[in-house]
């Protein structure tokens, strides 16, 4: 063969190289512009993401890819992978959080091409049962200028290195990636704005409607559960007691909810106490380990992200707290999360108290109807059945028959007791008040005893004896009711009971006193008999010159005693 077929054959060659790479590059080309379409077409953030990750990996032929989302921290709050197993997946354990090679690609948002992971400075290694890992290559995905995340690439299938080439296609789809999260994220915040717009407005109407307090609570909590696709939602309403403010949990729902139901949470030391101190929403990235929750039992394993908002900011405070958490590894709350929750919460909040006005005009009607009642009563009827029964008396002397003047007699006693009751109904139509307004001793220890049952879970017995209304001295009432709230409050911590017996009764005479007895059937006497609380309730007698007394219940638990005299001697 001549030299100048060997030219020829080398040019050919050469000729068929260059055509061959012609094709790789359209058909790279095609596959890049596949690609986009492919990401562009979904809508549902979660989809988008895992589907930007899958069309990495393919089109650099790289066996692993990852997309690290970066959160409110500056540390990786979502990250997603194709190309490990499940089997694989739950051998490495928890996720990175952007430490190491990922963190670095957070610090300096720039591509970046590694021969091998572990001669970088700042590769820490690899965590136990995961596989081994060594040509990298990551880009960032910027959306409206700023970093959403990164896209990381490793081991590329043919055992050679990512090229040039390769970080220019994937820079390319980062691209188009951030077109993508962008269009996804603005869809499901206009969605999310559509349900909350919805929700709200159900709250509203149910609240405005006549529903229960109760009943409206529960589909604020559930509502927002479903929404923003929490695991547990919890909802406490602040409450007063003899240590200051503090918050109820009314309601629980989800992931380990009984261990939050009837929870009694002081504002210092709980997550919840923190939002309403603050009157602001906080967050937080693992609610089991945060820092400001040092008070109340273990209640948060398995739970990670959480998110507060007050309900309402009033003159005296947030009517309460609403509180929702997400199982361990699902990304945190971010502000797209808090912003609208906290304008649902404000607005639920305003709805209670619209709904509360409402319900205290309609007790103002019915008090104005009770009044009425009670001045015909005693105008009419009372003033009657007396004229009857001095009639009765002054004709019994001209009554000759011993039975019949015996039946007389009983009539007019008889006559006597009906006044009685008449005064005793006229009396309790009186004394009943709402419980913002009332002053009287009674309506305010049903108050109380009311504000507990959703704490307890049971609605305690309340027996009243006695003219409490207007034989117990202001202060000696005030302490009264300081003391149910906290034997209440103690019995609904320590007790475990099913059963509590209230009674407040208040006796005449010379040795006039009033007595309070709380009876639980709870667990009992602690060792010593002896519970937090219970010094400042023995003061509290003690100024008024009597005694407090803790004994065991006969039907089992406990008994507390409160007596003093209603007007002790000088």
């Amino acid at each position: 063969m001549g030299l100048p077929d060997l030219r020829l054959d080398q040019l050919l060659e050469e000729l068929q190289t260059r055509l061959d790479a012609a094709r790789g590059t359209r058909d790279r080309v095609h596959a890049l512009l596949e690609a986009v379409l492919t990401v562009g077409r979904e809508l549902d953030l979660d989809q988008v993401l895992q589907q930007i990750v899958e069309t990495a990996a393919t089109l650099v032929d790289a066996r692993y890819a990852a997309l690290g989302v970066i959160g409110d921290d500056g540390m990786l709050a979502k990250f997603l992978t194709t190309g490990l197993t499940p089997e694989q997946v739950r051998g490495i354990g928890p996720f990175p959080t952007g430490h190491g090679i990922l963190g670095e690609l957070i610090r300096h948002p720039e591509p970046l091409r590694l021969r091998d992971i572990a001669e970088h400075e700042a590769s820490v290694g690899f965590p136990a049962n995961h596989p081994p890992m060594h040509s990298f290559l990551g880009v960032p995905i910027r959306v409206r200028g700023e970093v959403f995340g990164n896209l990381y690439l490793t081991e590329k299938r043919d055992g050679g290195q990512f090229d040039a080439e390769d970080e220019s296609v994937l820079q390319t789809l980062a691209v188009a990636a951030g077109v993508a999260i962008d269009n996804a994220r603005l869809y499901r915040e206009a969605r999310l704005r559509e349900r909350w717009l919805l929700a709200s407005g159900e709250i509203t109407s149910r609240l405005l409607s006549g529903a229960s307090e109760q009943d409206v609570l529960a589909e604020l909590v559930q509502a927002s559960v479903e929404i923003l696709e929490a695991d547990l939602g919890v909802i406490a309403l602040t409450l007063q007691t003899t240590g200051g403010t503090g918050l109820a949990v009314q309601l629980a729902e989800g992931l380990d909810a009984e261990l939050h139901r009837g929870l009694l949470l002081p504002l210092e030391g709980s997550f919840m106490g923190t939002a309403f101190s603050s009157a602001e929403p906080i967050t937080s990235n693992d609610i089991a380990h945060d820092p400001r929750v040092t008070a109340g039992p273990p209640r948060w394993q398995g739970l990670g992200a959480a998110v507060a908002v007050p309900l309402g900011r009033g003159a005296n405070g947030p009517r309460g707290v609403l509180m929702l958490a997400r199982r361990t590894g699902l990304y945190p709350f971010t502000s797209v999360d808090v912003a609208p929750l906290k304008a649902f919460a404000n607005q639920a909040a305003l709805a209670l108290e619209l709904a509360a006005h409402r319900s205290d005009a309609e007790q103002l009607a019915l008090l104005e109807d009770h009044d009425r009642i009670a001045r015909d009563l005693h105008d009419l009827a009372i003033q009657r059945i007396f004229a009857t029964g001095m009639t009765l008396q002054s004709a019994q002397r001209f009554i000759d028959h011993p039975q019949a003047a015996e039946r007389v007699g009983r009539a007019v006693e008889d006559l006597d007791e009906t006044v009685k009751i008449i005064r005793t109904s006229i009396f309790g139509l009186r004394s009943r008040n709402s419980a913002q307004e009332s002053t009287g001793l009674r309506a305010r220890l049903v108050d109380v005893v009311s504000r507990f049952v959703p704490t307890l879970g049971f609605t305690p017995s309340l027996r009243l004896e006695g003219l409490l209304d207007t034989d117990v001295p202001a202060d000696t009432a005030d302490d009264v009711l300081a003391v149910l709230q906290e034997a209440l409050s103690n019995a609904s911590r320590h007790a475990g009971a099913k059963r509590i017996e209230v009674l407040a009764r208040v006796t005449g005479g010379s040795t006039s006193e009033v007595l309070l007895s709380v009876a639980d059937n709870g667990v009992g006497l602690s060792e010593g008999g002896r519970r937090s609380g219970l010094v400042n309730l023995e003061e509290r007698a003690a100024k008024h010159g009597g005694v407090l007394h803790l004994e065991p219940n006969p039907g089992g638990g406990t008994r507390l005693v409160w007596r003093v005299p209603v007007r002790p001697e000088d």
